[in-house]
């Protein structure tokens, strides 16, 4: 082969060849000895990733537009527990009132008589922090007729005592009467502590209401699931309030003791339950 041949055939191995692109077609180029290669890759995966593509949008669009399924069936009861405690605390106001020809002199009457009264619930066995000053009141008294006058004043003062032995109740009310209180207003009868009576109330009270969403499930034709929420209401201290109205002519009577029954008071809880309803 003459040198001119060999040049020709050199000039061409090391001219890269021309490609024609066609729309899509992504050419890379690498380097191999000095020389650059081509490298074509086609629109097949391409076009693929577009097939599934157009497949996918329907199917997403189907499960977009289709009925979302039905929450699966459920049981709600709802019960209240009692559990009863006998009181072990009163708590009662007690008052005096007085009459003046002026507000002062009304007063003046009044706060000797309290103190009185004070002093005698103490000596009864009632110490000073349970007793409280819960009321005080000073009001004019008027004649009848068309152009009312003031005739005079009222004064009323009200302590609230708090007793810690229900054994000592009807003591503390003699002896205030005995001082010169002329009103008995409210007795309360409590218990200082409901928590474990509480938690009895709760316990019987979701006991309830599992039968009957057992024998309702039952009824259903399915059988009671797992519990789903369990909610308890809040509560007050439970209270049994009774009226005990003095007058003068009994603050007279025999010295026989005033009698207190205490009774028993019902705490209640109310609860509220959701369970899963199993179909058979």
């Amino acid at each position: 082969m003459t040198g001119g041949a060999d040049a020709v055939l050199k000039e061409r191995l090391c001219k890269p060849r021309r490609e024609r692109r066609l729309p899509g077609m992504e050419t890379h180029i690498f380097r191999r000895g000095g020389f650059m290669h081509p490298r074509r890759r086609s629109l097949g995966g391409v076009a693929f990733a577009g097939a599934l593509a157009l497949i996918a949008v329907p199917a997403l669009a189907q499960a977009t537009s289709a009925p979302n399924a039905p929450p699966p069936p459920f049981l709600v009861a709802s019960a209240v527990g009692e559990a009863r405690i006998i009181p072990d605390r009163a708590m009662l106001s007690v008052a005096v009132e007085t009459q003046g020809e002026t507000a002062a002199a009304a007063a003046s009457d009044n706060a000797r008589l309290q103190s009185r009264i004070v002093e005698a619930v103490k000596a009864a066995g009632i110490a000073a922090a349970q007793i409280r000053t819960s009321g005080f009141n000073v009001y004019p008294e008027y004649s009848g007729g068309k152009t009312p006058k003031v005739t005079g004043y009222r004064t009323r003062n009200t302590v609230q005592i708090e007793v810690r032995n229900l054994g000592a109740v009807g003591n503390v009310i003699d002896a205030a009467l005995g001082a010169g209180a002329t009103n008995i207003g409210a007795l309360s009868l409590y218990a200082s502590s409901t928590d474990t009576t509480r938690r009895e109330a709760v316990t019987r009270a979701v006991t309830k209401a599992r039968a009957e969403a057992e024998a309702a499930a039952v009824a259903a034709g399915g059988s009671l699931g797992s519990l789903i929420e369990l909610t308890i209401e809040p509560y007050g201290t439970p209270r049994r309030f009774e009226s005990v109205v003095v007058t003068g002519a009994v603050m007279g009577a025999a010295p026989a003791p005033t009698p207190i029954e205490t009774g028993e008071l019902v705490v209640q809880a109310v609860i509220h339950a959701k369970w899963q309803f199993v179909s058979r």
